[in-house]
């Protein structure tokens, strides 16, 4: 439950070096570079765009090229191979790329001229397999296409609409023209359309197609000397060279392909370069120095400045950040609690001076969201998934494994709640004993089951619920004693305790309590009075501190008055604890479902327990699923509204260090 302490650091040294000290920042990862400093008559930014171009634009040539070879060399990949994370690299290795870096910018060259080459094979393709498409219709016609007539005569090509006869043709034809002689051959019909060849004399060439295009006549767009028969062929030749083409190159890559893995290296290098040019860019510098300003977690401060001493001529100076400075985030937990720093991010990070959460609400995540699921089953499932992933995958990234890691712990807790509750896959225990093996047999339940007894399960939520809230409620009061805050600590936090108790003790005797919690509690005399007394001495802290901030006594009084209104959302948050015992039943009640469904489906049939167990499989895989999702969501809603609601800020900008951000390889320097 930490956040990193920062340090700022200012970096002067002679320009010379610059480069150099950039490389050492970024191959650390560790300090933050300010890149607000103002510019003055001595000290102004150098325009690094030109470079910051270049090497953005050789990234995008080195990955344009990986996507080529990994769309026409493709390789097979596992289900979880993108859990597999970056490939270690040697610094030699890295460097060996990095000095044949000419060589690969040919190879990367190479490579996208042969995409090129099939991208344009590809399109010819497409384009003569649409002409051949189109040519179909005609291909029983054994006159060139761009055949128009004779000396004497005029010919037609074109289509009419679907499905029409050579006799449906010419009656309609002979209607519309008056001893105009004709000849009309079909070449084909479907039901799209007709396609035709008609003659005529030269003489009635308007006039006849006058009549045929009231029909809907269109011409033939086809212009060749060929036949229709002779110009598929010739559309054939094409594509079988376009599809050597594309075979040859296609195998051209396949010898290229073995290189992949060096320009995965050289990609992450022109990436490195461009952000280090982006940097360098907005240093100032003067003629012969430069500045760096930034800032740096305190446990690395005396490395980075002995090592930057050493071995070149600059000072480094680290300060305390100013009180009215922000500052940095950098969440620092063990490992069990960082777990859940990735839910705290999601929401915020703690702004400076502000308590950093992550622990108590990853214990409340974990405890919540097991309660919400509660079988044991599921439970151990989650678990085993995801630890076994954890450790058959250990690069995979820092984000991935730490929410693989509270998922696991999440399934621990979901198999403790399952046997609190004596849930095994609903109550899968009991059905096959009692429909395979004659005799019901039933694993009890270490507390009791929530089916049976919802109310108890109510309750107990609503008292997990007021501790949840009391807890976040308690942090506020920390941090307002740690700052001295103690007209704070008397009307947000201490009042709120007393009203809060003192309400559930006026409470806890009333029948309404006992009909909800099957439970009749006597409070003696002086328990009731004590219950008056606590409820109000809260009440009268509110109305006293709740307007602290006013000077004026009738404005103190009316937000004092308005702070108390307050305890209804005390009772809605209290509520909202009541989704504990809904998403527990629901777990429950569906895995029962889903295991009645199987007994009934599988009956006496001779494959009825191939039945039962297909049921069982896809039923119990979509509840788990689904109750999974919920309790993720639902987990998560308890947190940010009234966990959180009592008394995180949140705001916090994140530590965000000068490194080397690579997509394929991680550099491993001695």
């Amino acid at each position: 439950m930490a956040v990193l302490t920062m340090k700022k650091i200012h970096i002067l040294g002679l320009k010379q070096d610059r480069k150099a000290i950039l490389e050492y920042i970024q191959s650390t990862g560790t300090l933050q570079v300010d890149m607000a400093l103002a510019e003055n008559s001595i000290f102004k930014r150098t325009n690094t765009n030109a470079s910051i171009t270049h090497y953005e634009r050789r990234s995008a040539n080195t990955e344009q090229a990986i996507d080529i070879l990994n769309t026409y060399v493709p390789q097979k990949t596992g289900l979880f191979d993108s859990l597999k994370g970056k490939e270690d690299i040697s610094q030699e290795k890295f460097q060996q790329i990095i000095a044949d870096r000419h060589a690969y910018n040919t190879l990367v060259a190479k490579i996208i001229d042969c995409g090129k080459e099939i991208e344009t094979a590809k399109a010819g393709i497409a384009k003569y397999t649409l002409g051949i498409e189109a040519l179909t219709p005609w291909l029983s016609m054994d006159i060139p296409i761009n055949t128009f007539g004779t000396k004497s005569t005029s010919v037609f090509m074109g289509s009419l609409g679907p499905s029409l006869s050579v006799g449906e043709i010419t009656g309609i034809l002979e209607a519309r023209l008056d001893q105009v002689p004709f000849y009309v051959e079909v070449i084909s019909s479907d039901r799209d359309q007709t396609c035709i060849v008609a003659i005529c004399m030269k003489k009635d060439e308007e006039v006849f197609e006058a009549a045929l295009r009231k029909e809907g006549f269109t011409r033939s767009s086809f212009v060749s000397s060929r036949t229709p028969l002779e110009k598929k062929k010739k559309y054939e030749g094409y594509l079988k060279n376009f599809q050597e083409t594309i075979d040859s190159v296609t195998k051209e890559l396949e010898e290229l392909n073995e290189q992949k893995g060096d320009l995965f290296i050289l990609a992450d290098y022109y990436r490195i370069r461009s952000e280090k040019y982006q940097i360098l860019g907005n240093l100032i510098q003067s003629q012969n120095t430069f500045l760096i300003t930034g800032y740096i977690p305190e446990k690395k401060e005396k490395e980075i400045q002995s090592h930057l001493q050493e071995l070149y001529t600059c000072d480094v100076e680290i300060e305390e950040i100013p009180e009215d400075e922000q500052m940095p985030i950098e969440l620092s937990n063990r490992t069990f609690f960082a777990a859940g720093e990735g839910v705290l991010t999601s929401y915020g990070l703690p702004h400076r001076g502000e308590v950093d959460p992550t622990s108590i609400m990853t214990l409340c995540y974990i405890f919540l969201f097991g309660l919400m699921l509660s079988d044991a089953a599921y439970g151990a499932l989650i678990a085993i998934a995801c630890f076994i992933m954890l450790k058959k995958y250990p690069k995979m990234t820092d984000s991935l494994a730490k929410s693989l890691r509270l998922f696991g712990w999440c399934g621990i807790s979901t198999l403790i709640w399952g046997v609190l509750f004596g849930g095994y896959f609903g109550d899968i225990v009991d059905t096959v004993s009692e429909a395979y093996f004659g005799h019901k047999v039933t694993i009890k339940a270490l507390w009791f089951v929530p089916l049976n007894n919802p109310m108890k399960l109510l309750i107990v939520s609503m008292i997990i619920g007021l501790i949840h809230l009391f807890l976040g409620l308690g942090i506020k009061g920390y941090q307002q004693l740690k700052h001295k805050d103690f007209a704070g600590f008397l009307g947000d936090v201490l009042s709120w305790f007393l009203l809060v108790i003192g309400l559930i003790m006026m409470l806890m005797p009333t029948s309404m309590f006992a009909s909800i919690a099957q439970v009749e509690i006597k409070f003696s005399p002086s328990m009731k009075t004590a219950s008056y007394v606590i409820a109000l001495t809260g009440a009268l802290l509110i109305l006293l501190f709740a307007g602290r901030s006013q000077k004026n006594p009738l404005a103190r009084l009316g937000l004092g008055l308005y702070g108390l209104y307050d305890v209804t959302s005390w009772l809605s948050d209290l509520l909202s604890y009541s989704r504990l015992l809904a998403l527990g039943l629901a777990t429950g009640v569906i895995a029962s479902v889903v295991n009645m469904m199987a007994k009934l489906a599988a009956g006496d049939s001779p494959f009825g327990i191939i039945i039962f167990i297909l049921i069982f499989i896809v039923g119990h895989t979509l509840n788990l699923a689904i109750n999974l999702l919920g309790a993720y969501v639902h987990t998560c809603r308890l947190q940010y509204v009234e966990f959180f609601g009592k008394f995180y800020e949140a705001g916090g900008e994140p530590f965000t260090p000068f490194k080397e951000n690579t997509n394929y390889i991680d550099v491993t320097r001695k």
